[in-house]
């Protein structure tokens, strides 16, 4: 296997990609740097041959339609693992989609293996240990180390081989076209939006137990750390984490004496005399509403409860279950929890009407089916 070329000019991406158009497979990863920038984007991409991999630098290159072109060209198989993220950000920042995925970390799983992470199973398919140092290094930094590149690169360089030692391993458990069918599901997921808007403060955890007072409260720490985070280009955990946010809402500051009276566990002390004087103006304001227009948690009425609906889920979860060590795969894996209560709710009794479920695939139909349908009877 060979070293890597780090891609920063035009001409080197034409000559780069119309190279790596001639593989019939190519892996793909990217780096993002979330865990340090308020805006998260795509700071580098790798792609790998078994000759050799190209690093692209985003920052460095106005136009990477050649790499869009790559990725939806279908005579080239894109190996990816665990392409979620991958492809939602590519979609994100580039509106870049891929034809002919294979995703290792998918097709672990189908395979049955006990650890599906990259480091896991490059050692044992592959006979190499991948050190994972520069997991959440900052990716928008500029020159990237050339530790940094080396470990990019590696990222990709054995998914070629792991694609292959995969593949054979379906094939002998005769799984492959369980994986083909999961695979078109992962070509087809996109950018959904990153959570953020009005009611994102609502979406941490704690928040749905907090008063309306508290959660007026909540909702302006939230914003102020938002605002903070975005001037300083910081992930909002930097500046604030989420325990210290729910603390402050809890408690109501109204003093620095009241902060000081925080559990340090929850709010350390470093931190209230670091933001001590906007965590409290944030409280004020929060203070300031007037009753009637308080927060309040729009909550959907349960619908009844359905003993019957229970024993049918119970039923299938144990079917499922026993199905599933027979397969030597995890009970999830084979069918998930949403599939089942889909199929608990519907209750069919014939295999028409269990094909009409959306929730399953064809494959967990032809494995799982007739099981199911027997625990209904």
């Amino acid at each position: 296997m060979g070293g890597y070329l780090l891609v920063t000019e035009p001409a080197e991406l034409t000559a780069a990609v119309a190279e790596l158009r001639r593989a019939p497979v190519v892996a793909v990863d990217t780096e993002a740097a979330s865990f340090h920038r308020y805006v998260d984007r795509i700071y580098l991409i790798q792609l790998s041959t078994d000759a050799r991999s190209i690093l692209i630098d985003p920052l460095a290159l106005s136009d990477l339609s050649p790499v869009g072109d790559l990725l939806a060209d279908p005579q080239v198989e894109k190996v990816f693992h665990d392409a979620d993220y991958d492809l939602r950000t590519l979609d994100r920042d580039y509106s870049f989609r891929a034809r002919r995925v294979f995703d290792t970390r998918v097709a672990a799983q189908l395979a049955g293996e006990p650890a599906i992470g990259l480091a896991s199973l490059a050692e044992k398919y592959c006979g190499v240990t991948l050190v994972k140092t520069h997991q959440k290094a900052d990716w928008s930094a500029r020159p990237l180390s050339p530790a940094m590149l080396a470990y990019a690169a590696a990222d990709t360089r054995y998914l070629p081989a792991l694609r292959e030692a995969l593949a054979g391993r379906l094939r002998e458990l005769g799984r492959l076209d369980w994986a083909a069918e999961e695979f078109t599901r992962v070509e087809s997921l996109r950018w959904t939006g990153g959570g953020d808007g009005a009611d994102a403060y609502l979406r941490l955890k704690g928040a749905k137990a907090l008063q309306p007072r508290q959660l007026a409260a909540l909702r302006e720490l939230h914003r102020w750390r938002e605002t903070a985070a975005a001037a300083e280009d910081k992930a909002p955990f930097r500046i604030i984490g989420n325990e210290a946010l729910l603390a402050a809402a809890r408690s109501l500051p109204a003093s620095e004496h009241d902060l000081a009276a925080i559990p340090r566990a929850e709010l350390p002390p470093t931190l209230a005399r670091r933001h001590g004087a906007s965590l409290i103006d944030a409280v004020a304001r929060a203070r300031a509403i007037p009753e009637r227009d308080l927060p309040v948690l729009e909550r959907a009425p349960r619908p009844p409860r359905d003993p019957e609906f229970d024993v049918r889920l119970e039923k299938l979860k144990v079917a499922r279950n026993q199905q599933a060590t027979v397969l030597g795969i995890d009970p999830g894996v084979l069918c998930g929890g949403r599939g089942l209560e889909a199929v608990a709710r519907i209750n069919p009794r014939d295999r028409a009407t269990l094909d009409a479920v959306p929730e399953l695939r064809r494959w967990q139909i032809a494995v799982l089916g007739d099981a199911l349908l027997e625990a209904l009877r």
